[in-house]
């Protein structure tokens, strides 16, 4: 081996000086104004509020939302995509009516699934209280489904 100095150095330190602290006389001033364009107006418009009680509104997709995760425990579809849902109103109070109907009147879930209706309508956010109406005129019949209930059923 040849007498050779290595080619790095090692400096062995207590510690490192703290890095210096942000101040806002260091802060680097704001560009020169950005020159209008035809976009200006466009970018100013805001969007017009939907009534969250309508469709489309906050409300009203939430409650439609919860009502796709309840499913019919014999058909393997949810109870809004089955047309078991007539009817969602949403008062200007936040307050929830849900008109809907089971399959048959003999339907084992007849005690049940109105309760549940009103559980999960009840959990949506923004939501004050739920009613769940619940009728046999007119009768529920396959014409009611949706076409994704029907292909999910095999029938399209």
């Amino acid at each position: 081996m040849s007498d050779q100095k290595p080619a790095f150095s090692v400096e062995e330190v207590e510690a490192a000086p703290a890095p210096p602290r942000a101040r806002v006389d260091d802060a680097v001033p704001p560009p020169a104004e950005r020159r209008r364009d035809y976009l200006d107006g466009f970018l100013a418009e805001k969007p017009a509020d939907a009534d969250p009680a309508g469709p489309g509104g906050a409300i009203y997709e939430g409650v439609i939302q919860a009502l796709k995760e309840i499913f019919d425990p014999e058909i393997p579809v949810n109870i809004y995509d089955l047309g078991l849902i007539y009817g969602v109103e949403v008062s200007e109070e936040a307050s929830v009516a849900v008109t809907m109907t089971l399959t048959t009147p003999h339907c084992p879930v007849a005690e049940s699934m109105p309760g549940e209706v009103e559980m999960r309508v009840a959990a949506v956010p923004g939501v004050r209280d739920c009613d769940v109406n619940l009728v046999w005129d007119p009768p529920w019949d396959m014409a009611k489904m949706t076409d994704e209930a029907k292909l999910e059923l095999g029938m399209l």
